[in-house]
């Protein structure tokens, strides 16, 4: 089974590594005078990402035959949606104000520019699959102190600055022209003269690195000494706490084996060694064990996820506008690797000795699946009403749905019949008593809530650096493409979430409370819960995002994501614990 995995999975990376080098390759050498495919993307508010809309939405110059590109999966989910534009931009052929089309703006057509001034409205293009953007229009706000007062003017003339390498198209920048502008402050009808000029430079610059350009900003001097400062203040968290976790288990817990070898000498002192007196409790199978083994089937699945996500980010797949890449990616390998969530939660849940496999497989597929399912069929009504395109048509909806059906489910059901038939048991060094010990009264702050806000604060303040990167590129138009670093802090991550857990478990068995497995889990994955904060913080001190679409998109989308990491760095805390509480009862002679 996880043989087949690997292949599969394997196979998906050939896919998308293959699908990267058709894409360069397949890269046309032009003519002069041969046309070059120019797309029209989208336009929407600069500090709104998620709203945006079909480029011919506003009333600007449609071409005589409208075609729409067809688009990949991940283009669409990304909310791309490419018809060609009204410009002519051929080969080494220049052109001087060159006239789209006269057209005369109605006052509907006029207050809709209007508005979209007013919201900092950007266009999006692609030139033989290299982005273009700009601003629509610009706000003059000088010496105005009432917004009433303010006025807006549409640009209708844009240059396009070409730069190619022999018969190859290398860089494209668009520039507004701010001295041909049209006035669209008043409800009136206008008349407008839309144009555009194309000029052609040669470069030496090889076409292999025209997309360099688009990553330069992420790797400047001064991101590149912040990101290093992150991992700097990360690693110093790490020393610490594993300094500190080292001196419990060399020190503590070596006069805990040294007394309870002693019989004489460890029955004077049971509050300080006192996990060992609870030996017999400490492998007690877990309350709501179903949940708790479809829950470690999720977060192993998503564990793998992010791993197979960051071999790709590694190899260079995921490039600076690779349109839709990463959705396909993140779609296709969630659906091939269910089978890892279905075995390992049948699995776990069989030596937990459950009976009722299939429940736990049916808990296992909703756990993380229900949840997105809901709060997509949400989102994708709102942006439905707004006419955004963020609404995935209905078709893409069917393809989605086909996936889950004929790869996911049937993966998801193969793991399960191989975790219950791995007739694996659990390994436990103690035995069970038949009656569980009463848990001593304890103090407020070593209840479930004050351990999880220890339990998150630490790995959540050896990456929040690097959150606001990871954020400003996904909400917003920063691009990211550090992957080496990010993956260095995910290690991180991961080495101080397993560490801290593994300490208060330490601290919660000493107190003689064996109800270690949920907490453990708990404590694991509240980091989630710290990143779901930094949402809040992140939206209304460091962005300027608004309107009920673009908010319910941000919080709806995150909560999903950090739920997701609260599944997976939950597994990765039980995990750590389990073979921490493994070695130190293996390590002791249970009566």
């Amino acid at each position: 089974m996880e043989r087949a995995m690997a292949i599969l999975v394997v196979a998906v990376l050939i896919l998308l590594c293959g699908s990267q080098v058709r894409s360069d390759a397949s890269s046309h050498r032009y003519k002069a005078g041969e046309a070059v495919p120019l797309y029209a993307n989208k336009v929407g508010p600069f500090h709104n990402p998620s709203e945006t809309y079909r480029y011919f939405d506003l009333p600007f110059c449609v071409p005589a035959h409208l075609k729409e590109k067809k688009e990949a999966l991940g283009e669409v989910l990304n909310g791309d949606r490419l018809v060609s534009a009204p410009y002519k931009l051929d080969f080494l052929r220049e052109k001087d104000s060159e006239v789209v089309c006269k057209k005369k703006l109605k006052k509907e057509e006029v207050a809709q520019f209007r508005a979209a001034v007013a919201k900092d409205y950007y266009f999006q293009m692609y030139y033989d699959d290299l982005p273009i953007w700009g601003f629509i229009g610009k706000v003059d706000k000088e010496g105005k102190a009432d917004p009433s007062e303010y006025k807006y003017f549409l640009y209708k003339h844009i240059q396009f600055d070409i730069r190619y390498n022999k018969d190859r198209v290398i860089e494209i920048n668009a520039r507004t022209d701010p001295h041909s502008m049209v006035d669209v402050t008043d409800d009136k009808d206008v008349d407008v003269e839309f144009m555009y000029t194309v000029k052609w430079t040669e470069t030496d610059a090889p076409f292999e690195k025209r997309m360099e350009k688009y990553s330069q900003t992420s790797s400047m001097p001064h991101h590149l000494e912040i990101h290093w400062f992150s991992i700097i203040n990360s690693c110093v968290t790490v020393l610490l706490l594993t300094g500190f976790l080292a001196t419990i288990l060399m020190r503590v817990l070596k006069n805990d084996f040294i007394k309870y070898a002693h019989d004489e000498e460890s029955a004077d002192d049971q509050e300080e060694t006192g996990w060992k007196y609870i030996h017999g409790d400490v492998f007690r199978y877990p309350k709501y064990k179903s949940l708790f083994a479809a829950a470690l089937g999720s977060g192993t699945q998503l564990f793998t996820l992010t791993v197979f996500i960051f071999i790709l980010a590694l190899v260079g797949v995921f490039y600076p506008y690779n349109r839709g890449a990463l959705f396909t990616a993140l779609v296709v390998i969630y659906a091939l690797t269910s089978g890892i969530a279905g075995y390992t939660a049948t699995s776990f849940y069989c030596q937990l000795e459950g009976t009722n496999w299939v429940r736990n497989l049916l808990l296992t597929g909703c756990l993380f699946c229900a949840p997105l399912f809901l709060t997509f069929c949400f989102l994708n009504t709102v942006a439905i009403i707004y006419s955004a395109t963020a609404a995935l048509p209905f078709g893409t909806i069917v393809v989605i749905v086909l996936i889950w059906t004929l790869v996911t489910s049937p993966l998801l059901v193969l793991g399960g019949i191989a975790g219950k038939n791995s007739k694996a048991e659990f390994q436990a060094p103690c035995r069970t008593t038949k009656y569980p010990r009463e848990i001593p009264a304890l103090p407020w702050y070593r209840s479930t809530i004050p351990q999880m806000a220890m339990a998150g604060f630490l790995p959540f303040s050896a990456i929040y650096i690097e959150l606001y990167y990871i954020f400003a590129s996904v909400w917003g138009h920063r691009i990211y493409t550090i992957y080496s670093i990010l993956f260095i802090v995910f290690i991180i991550l991961l080495i101080v979430t397993a560490f801290i857990t593994v300490a208060l478990t330490y601290f919660q068995l000493a107190a003689e409370d064996h109800e270690w497995w949920w907490r453990s889990f708990l404590c694991g994955g509240s980091t989630g819960l710290f990143i779901y904060g930094y949402c809040l913080y992140y939206y209304y001190a460091r962005s300027d995002m608004s309107g009920f679409m673009q908010t319910s998109f941000f919080f709806g989308y995150m909560a999903c994501i950090c739920y997701g990491f609260f599944l997976m760095l939950g597994t990765v805390g039980f995990r750590a614990s389990l073979l921490f509480v493994r070695h130190i009862y293996r390590s002791i002679k249970c009566e």
